[in-house]
């Protein structure tokens, strides 16, 4: 069986609710609020083990996002997450609040996205939004942002599944942006992906980087043009459950 083949069957099974549900995933949270400040903080925090990021996500107060900064960092005090300690979670926050106040999310990267459709430089344009919103720098701050960039290195993977929860929408993805292309959109490549897409041979570039994401986005425009990005989650759970595409070559 061909590769499309095979994979258009298997997104019949994983783009589902049934399958999102069936083990922990940061979109679950994403889709009971179905808010675009929720979501970021649902994507950007999702990085190490699902089941952690979930537990972490599940203790989240999302309303202080309505909250003054003395509140905000009051109730944060007892919260870390891996990089992340209490005064950075404070001030994603409090960030973000700003950011709440000023312009909406779907703006700001959809504005930058229309000069020439391009994702890339719309997530470039809101990481260096953000900075300006807020002087706080840390290690875990910065991390969870992403640092701004002139060409990216990293594959940018937690943008790019926001940006497919976001624009997308399926049973899967929640569609809250309505004037950006999902045919623009890029792969959200995490190390389960990757390692698939290599099996699968869709992908020769065995360095986990930005330029394997743009290979695997182009590949993947193959199998369907405009929309080649709904082959993300069933590729990420293949890889996460090991599963028998594992055989396969």
């Amino acid at each position: 069986m061909q590769i499309k083949a095979l994979l258009d069957e298997v997104i019949l099974n994983k783009n589902t609710q049934k399958e999102l549900f069936s083990h922990p995933d940061p979109l679950q949270i994403a889709s009971v609020y179905k808010d675009e400040n929720i979501a970021l903080l649902c994507a950007l925090f999702a990085y190490g083990n699902a089941k952690n990021i979930v537990s972490f996500l599940n203790k989240l107060d999302f309303s202080l996002l309505e909250r003054n900064d003395e509140v905000i960092k009051k109730e944060c005090k007892n919260l870390k997450y891996r990089f992340q300690n209490s005064q950075d979670i404070a001030q994603i926050f409090i960030t973000l609040k700003r950011l709440k106040n000023e312009d909406s999310i779907e703006n700001i990267f959809t504005k930058a996205y229309q000069k020439d459709q391009d994702i890339t430089h719309a997530i470039k344009t809101f990481i260096e939004t953000i900075y300006k919103l807020n002087p706080y720098k840390s290690y875990g701050y910065e991390f969870f942002f992403s640092k701004e960039f002139r060409i990216p290195k990293s594959p940018l993977k937690r943008y790019n599944m926001y940006l497919r929860w976001m624009v997308r929408k399926d049973e899967l993805d929640l569609g809250l942006f309505k004037n950006i292309d999902k045919k623009d959109l890029l792969i959200p490549l995490d190390t389960h992906t990757h390692k698939v897409s290599l099996k699968l041979k869709l992908l020769k570039r065995k360095i986990y980087d930005f330029k394997s994401v743009l290979e695997l986005t182009q590949n993947l425009k193959k199998f369907d043009p405009q929309d080649p990005i709904k082959y993300d989650f069933a590729l990420y759970r293949i890889g996460q459950n090991k599963e028998s595409l594992w055989s396969l070559n």
